[in-house]
């Protein structure tokens, strides 16, 4: 269930089938506050009958488990195109803000209209509230982890020789966040790279 390569999750269902054993991947989205409500999104593969032996499982911990195929890989692509998508909503949001404060705009008053709007999702509701406060401690999912994520997918990317450009600039933001000492800090703290950029100081307006 952890955020593992494509690589190794391919590897461990193999060595468990020379076993005569069964593998499933089963990777969660959900910040910990959702672990704890048990209001997690599983993403379960493998096969089909050892998911359904496992459901009562899934079914403790998460909202809603969904099924990606039979080859266990899968869930573990899923995971990190969806952990993907988040640095890249993490990162939208950090240059929209430093846009707006730029420009005097208060960046709570951007937040509640954009997310009142066209981003509802609680996506951009989390993330953009961490970053118009420019508060990234306590770190529900800390910034290292996020790059480690970031190697996984890039791994894949190459092996399926898929270019990811934005992949690449994330990669950039995590290592220049953490060559400012952010290694404890929440991984959307990676906003404070544009903040910086833009020539701001830290702390919102």
């Amino acid at each position: 269930m952890s955020t593992i390569s494509v690589a190794l999750s391919r590897h461990l269902a193999e060595a468990h089938r020379e076993r005569k054993q069964h593998y499933l991947a089963a990777p969660v989205f959900g910040r910990p506050e959702a672990a704890a409500a048990a209001k997690l999104f599983v993403v379960a593969a493998g096969p089909i009958e050892e998911i359904k032996r496992c459901r009562p499982l899934f079914d403790a911990i998460g909202q809603k488990t969904f099924i990606a195929g039979e080859e266990a890989h899968a869930a573990n692509v899923i995971k990190l195109a969806g952990n993907f998508l988040i640095t890249t909503v993490i990162e939208g949001l950090a240059e929209a803000f430093a846009l707006g404060r730029k420009f005097g705009v208060d960046s709570h008053a951007l937040l509640e209209i954009l997310t009142e709007s066209l981003f509802a999702a609680p996506v951009y509701r989390t993330y953009g509230s961490m970053i118009a406060s420019d508060k990234f401690e306590p770190a529900g999912f800390k910034l290292p982890l996020g790059l480690k994520d970031n190697r996984l997918l890039l791994a894949a990317a190459e092996e399926a020789t898929v270019p990811m450009p934005m992949a690449s600039l994330i990669h950039d933001r995590f290592v220049a966040a953490l060559a400012r000492g952010l290694g404890e800090s929440d991984w959307a703290a990676i906003a404070r790279i544009s903040y910086e950029n833009a020539g701001l100081r830290k702390g919102a307006k």
